[in-house]
């Protein structure tokens, strides 16, 4: 109830080269492995083969003709990305803390923060308890509901940043001290019997809901849905167990995560297996070794020698191990994943539900795990074909690739830089929304790593948005892949009343709050002419990109990394755009299979090629179809371990695995592997890792009907803004999408709603091959 997602992570594109012997597909083919936590199972990037046969599509015209703008705010944002950054120290004796805040300057200080922020929660809860004894109160209380929620949201949040970006062990740990101690507290509130009675109280009431606006009545039902899906009807002994249950699916969830990045045991490669391994660089090292030594090779997975293995070494052998280490999990890992879906299956029996999904999935667009299973099943059935066909033409690539005499195509792509992929986005950001990015200093102490950059967000009639701190460069012990972290969101608050909240404090409840109150009051700016005040959003979007260096040069960012960016871009926007009163529906706070939405769009501005004049022609690539049927693959898997089936005795999620691939895969299962281990959006994601596909067929709609024609549509990006980006998770999702496409049938966001999206089966996406 009071605790929102903190982070949105960009699936990353995962490629395959799989290598046939006639008939036969050999699973263990030439690939390199690029695998970010998210990408598993046989999901090898063959960028080699991908760069030697398939030419990536040119920039559309949406992002060359943004980048070809000579507008000087944009183009200033270019140096801040581009110039290696100077050494700043993160805190100093001059210098102020976290986010600008002048207590965060010490591990200790975030505990006391911590502690100070629980006082006040524990005073707030104590007078909406209270809200019955005075009418005027019963007004307020959905209101104080969400400054509760906020509150504890704003420092959790900031743990899950800190947990994942902060380089100093001492902060981390402070961090995961902070985390557990506010969680514990959250799980109690949301089976807080005095707190759902007041809430009855308040719906219960005509005078009081009559006076509720849209975006407060929202929040008061997700404040009630939530309360019911917490079995707040249970008898004490069983909330209690609930509580139980909550804290330690957090903290198994935790372990959980941490394992799928941890290293893999290495492959024994002995010399003899690497008998024909031609590359002059690497390979021949590799060869000198194990023939100087006459041992054999410890090669560990990801490295560059396995990376070399899997693209060059005509033995399957040494491949088959390279992928079986890669692919393999710890007993141990694999006790704590079925551990972490138990307990969640436990929880929904005990709320009365038959699993986790259909107690998940209530209150999401789908609304049950049988819309969820039609949906992935007509998508399997669309994308197979295409997927068998490229596994054919990607095993013609491998076996051009094993051949000296069939040379490289060259590809002739401009060189993107970080810098000018972002001044591209800021324009288009002008073109579509009126709103331009504009870099800002980072004081010392503000921000975690000297890496991070910090921009403003601007809209040309509202002012200043929001803040995006951006810490987009690789580093020893940053976690892969690419991630939006919400911070702090949006939220009315002149109208907050904390004097109220102080009523029944004593004078060392006064001391210890102000921490927590000057915490808050940091992000506010008052909105000229409408007499309000607003807490502004702050989000940090984490990458691994090189950095730029002296030497090198700037940062020349990779057509999937430019995609990402966008992505991720795309989440930041929503963040910011989305502006409303209460902090429980702004921005991407929204249903989890709507929140994609906008991210995904971002893809189509930089992906879908527009040819005006003539047809669109661009080299198809047959890695996408396999990237989408695999990721049908992941949320079939997610379905799969959120039923109830989870709670049979003799439940292997390992078997589970072999068996959907079996029956539903491209390629066989290989015996002795277990890749679910490394499955990190299980925890995060659980039962809703569909939402991308979900979101990537809307997205897909959204893209042709609205924009193709005309992409820097100024008039067509202010009524995306205007029916969706503004309301967060404020008005219903498919009344927003039904508005957008203007499809009435839509509205009604009941089963054939969602087997509608189904049969669009993603017909325009980005990955889905000769499809326009």
């Amino acid at each position: 109830m009071f605790l929102a997602v903190a982070s949105l992570c960009q699936l990353s594109n995962c490629r395959v080269a799989i290598g046939l012997d006639e008939d036969e597909i050999s699973i263990f083919g030439i690939g390199v492995c690029r695998s970010k936590k998210q990408s598993i199972g046989f999901l090898m990037l063959a960028k080699v083969a991908r760069n030697a046969l398939f030419k990536p599509a040119a920039p559309s015209l949406a992002f060359r003709g943004c980048l070809r703008a000579k507008q000087r705010s944009s183009r200033v944002i270019s140096p801040l990305f581009d110039q290696p950054h100077s050494s700043q120290s993160t805190a100093g004796p001059s210098s102020t803390g976290l986010f600008g805040h002048p207590g965060l300057t010490t591990p200790s200080a975030f505990n006391a923060l911590a502690d100070s922020t629980l006082r006040r929660a524990q005073l707030l809860t104590e007078r909406v308890l209270r809200a019955r004894e005075s009418r005027d109160e019963l007004f307020k209380v959905v209101k104080n509901l969400d400054r509760l929620s906020d509150m504890l949201c704003g420092v959790i949040d900031l743990t899950e940043l800190v947990r994942n970006a902060h380089p100093d062990p001492a902060w981390i740990q402070s961090a995961d001290q902070v985390y557990e101690k506010l969680c514990e507290f959250m799980n109690v509130l949301n089976t807080h019997v005095g707190l759902y009675e007041v809430l009855r109280a308040v719906l219960e009431d005509p005078t009081v809901t009559q006076s509720l606006g849209p975006e407060a009545h929202q929040t008061a039902l997700i404040f009630w849905r939530d309360f019911m899906k917490s079995g707040i009807d249970l008898p004490p002994e069983q909330r209690n167990r609930f509580v139980s249950l909550s804290t330690e699916i957090s903290l198994i969830g935790r372990q959980f995560l941490n394992g799928t990045t941890s290293a893999r045991p290495p492959a024994i490669i002995s010399p003899g297996e690497l008998h024909g391994l031609k590359d002059l660089g690497l390979g021949v090292r590799m060869r000198i070794q194990a023939q100087a030594t006459k041992r054999n090779l410890l090669v560990y997975p990801g490295s560059l020698q396995a990376q070399m293995i899997m693209r060059s070494a005509p033995a399957e052998e040494a491949r088959r191990k390279v992928y079986m280490a890669a692919n393999s999990s710890t007993p141990e890992q694999i006790v704590l994943l079925e551990r972490l879906l138990h307990a969640r299956g436990e929880l929904a029996r005990l709320v009365g539900k038959d699993s986790y999904a259909h107690m998940t999935l209530s209150d999401k667009m789908a609304q049950s795990p049988e819309n969820v299973q039609s949906f992935i099943n007509a998508l399997l059935d669309h994308t197979r074909p295409y997927a068998k066909r490229a596994l054919r033409t990607l095993s013609l690539g491998s076996r051009l690739l094993l051949s000296p005499e069939a040379p490289a195509p060259p590809i002739k792509l401009p060189p993107l830089t970080l810098g000018t992929v972002f001044m591209g986005l800021s324009r288009l950001f002008q073109n579509l929304y009126g709103i331009s990015l504009r870099l800002t200093e980072v004081t010392p102490g503000e921000a975690w790593h000297a890496d991070v950059r910090k921009l403003e967000v601007v809209d040309e009639e509202r002012g200043l948005l929001g803040w995006i701190y951006a810490d987009l460069f690789a580093r020893r012990g940053k976690p892969t892949g690419a991630a939006h972290y919400t911070v702090r969101c949006s939220r009315r608050t002149d109208d907050d009343d904390e004097p109220g909240d102080l009523k029944y404090a004593d004078e060392h409840d006064m001391a210890v709050v102000q921490l927590s109150r000057d915490f808050e009051a940091r992000q506010r700016v008052r909105i000229p002419n409408q007499n309000m005040t607003f807490q502004l959003p702050v989000v940090v979007l984490l990458c691994e990109f090189a950095r730029p260096s002296i030497d090198g040069g700037p940062t020349v960012l990779e057509w999937h990394e430019v995609l990402t960016l966008f992505h991720e871009m795309g989440h930041a926007m929503h963040s910011m755009i989305g502006r409303t009163e209460y902090q429980n529906v702004s921005g991407t706070r929204c249903a989890t299979d709507f929140v994609e939405l906008p991210s995904i769009l971002m893809e189509h501005f930089l992906n879908s090629p527009i040819r005006p004049a003539r047809p669109a022609t661009t080299t198809e690539d047959p890695c996408r179809s396999i990237d989408t049927h695999t990721q049908i693959l992941l949320a079939a898997l997610d379905q799969i371990y959120h039923s109830r089936a989870v709670l049979e005795s003799d439940f292997d999620s390992t078997a589970a695995l072999a068996q959907l691939y079996e029956t539903r895969g491209l390629i066989p299962y290989v015996p002795g592997t277990s890749w679910q281990t490394q499955f990190g959006h299980l925890f995060g994601y659980g039962a809703t890792y569909y939402s991308y596909l979900f979101d990537r067929a809307i997205a897909s709609r959204v893209w042709r009907k609205l924009f193709a024609h005309d992409p820097l549509n100024r008039e067509t990006g202010e009524k995306f803004k205007r029916e969706v980006l503004r309301y967060g998770g404020a008005k219903d999702p498919w009344d927003m999408v039904g508005t957008l496409l203007d499809s009435p049938k839509l509205k009604s966001g009941d089963a054939e709603a969602m087997a509608e999206v189904g049969r669009w089966k993603i017909e325009d996406d980005v990955s889905v091959p000769g499809r326009h």
